[in-house]
């Protein structure tokens, strides 16, 4: 098996091993050290956000350009997850491997899930409420603050179906980049790695629940400095109705369409003979 994946990069055979081990690893750390670094977690995507924001900005860029670019820029913040170390929600949705091998209990996987969404959730507030102060929102004679209004208002415009579905793709993409970053040997290779499934997913449009956790109650804070078309409707009623589909569309798709699917492939005839 090592002769056809090459000796620098794990098989994914290998990478399912790591993924259920890591997973075991992940459900029981100490409370105070999964908050921490779920707050680090959210922080890190909304810096991610932050600079989507800004290179979209560019009313010059064309459309496949802009898309491409802020795709690429996006990618900053899984980089920052996975290299720096942190826990991020959408990522741990791969921890359903170790659930279904029966190496941790249901309430293990409810417990990181619950305590790393929200402490992600007050991650990105926080640099929300940083950039907010920071006035970051005037670049480009408020081109910035503009485009982030826009972004939070078609988000929070979304029907149910439509973000459910969006969150789907969005986390079967960024929880590919996780088990492809898991194949790598090098912080090179890591990135690389990362890079082109989260470019594809924000270029595309699909939703990512952490990240709009910055981008919604950005814009919030904003529509009433900014006059953007379609922002009257910008609530944190609105952002809700946005994470709920899109939260349970990431968990369908990292759980069921990456971690289940894996396992059956690589995990399920092992746990049989075991």
């Amino acid at each position: 098996m090592a002769e056809l994946f090459g000796f620098d990069a794990y098989s994914p055979k290998e990478i399912a091993e790591r993924v259920e081990n890591i997973g075991v690893t992940k459900a029981r750390l100490p409370l105070l050290t999964v908050a921490t670094l779920g707050v680090l977690a959210g922080g890190f995507i909304g810096l991610g956000a932050l600079y989507f924001t800004l290179v979209t900005s560019d009313s010059s860029l064309g459309f496949a350009a802009s898309r491409l670019l802020g795709g690429l820029t996006f990618s900053l913040g899984l980089i920052l997850v996975v290299v720096a170390g942190a826990e991020l929600f959408t990522g741990n949705n791969l921890l359903v491997m170790a659930w279904a091998s029966q190496r941790i209990t249901a309430n293990e996987l409810m417990r990181n899930w619950l305590i790393v969404y929200f402490a992600n959730f007050a991650g990105a507030l926080g640099l929300v409420l940083l950039v907010f102060l920071s006035d970051h929102w005037q670049m480009g004679n408020g081109a910035v603050g503009a485009n982030t209004v826009r972004i939070a208002a078609a988000k929070a415009a979304l029907s149910f179906p439509e973000a459910f579905f969006k969150g789907i793709l969005c986390n079967i993409l960024v929880c590919l980049a996780v088990w492809l970053a898991l194949a790598a040997r090098s912080v090179v290779d890591k990135i690389f790695a990362i890079i082109f499934p989260i470019s594809a997913f924000v270029a595309a449009g699909f939703e990512h629940s952490i990240a709009n956790m910055y981008f919604i109650p950005l814009g919030i804070l904003l529509k009433d400095r900014i006059l953007v078309s379609g922002a009257e409707n910008l609530s944190w009623a609105g952002l809700w109705s946005n994470l709920l589909p899109v939260t349970l569309g990431n968990i369908v798709g990292g759980s069921v369409m990456v971690a289940l699917v894996y396992y059956f492939v690589y995990r399920h005839q092992a746990d049989k003979l075991n």
